[in-house]
């Protein structure tokens, strides 16, 4: 029988340009860090980040790695983008997202939407899951974070979009 892989994912980003989401992860039982680069296709200002997000992380090519990024990051990292091809600064696009995923504790959720109060409701298991989460949980995952290399870092390295490489 084949061993199944795990992967520990220790960083998750974004690349504006070509679009892309990157992984950086661990193999379980070694040592080297690895880099996953993940193309972004037929992704526009458009498109609808939780959609995308969810397509990525049922993605037979990328399921395995992705086990331990959250729906929310990965919506979050979709979001950027399209902050960006929609001609946003990264920071406005940050602001703009903080202040959609943060709750008010004064709103009324009963005057909300399905939609909306879905998202309120998995924001607050998010936060509830971040909260709970301790170190010596299985799948507690050590320093996750989002962050984005600057462009013209990105560019130099000229990373092969499909391999798993050493860094």
């Amino acid at each position: 029988a084949r061993t199944v892989m795990t992967y520990v994912a220790k960083k998750c980003g974004v690349c504006f340009q070509p679009p892309a989401i990157i992984l950086i992860y661990k193999e379980d039982g070694k040592d080297k860090t690895r880099q996953r680069i993940m193309p972004v296709r037929n992704f526009s200002k458009f498109s609808d980040c939780s959609m995308a997000a969810e397509q990525l992380k049922n993605n037979p090519r990328h399921k395995a790695y992705l086990e331990g990024v959250s729906l929310c990051q990965l919506q979050k990292l979709y979001s950027l983008l399209k902050g960006h091809l929609g001609g946003e600064s990264l920071a406005e696009s940050l602001e703009k997202f903080w202040r959609e995923e943060t709750i008010d504790p004064e709103e009324d959720m009963n005057k909300l939407d399905d939609k909306e109060l879905a998202k309120r409701k998995s924001i607050m298991d998010e936060l509830f899951k971040k909260n709970t989460k301790k170190k010596d949980d299985p799948d507690f995952i050590y320093d996750i974070e989002v962050e984005f290399p600057q462009d013209e870092q990105l560019e130099s390295c000229g990373w092969d979009a499909e391999s798993g490489e050493e860094m």
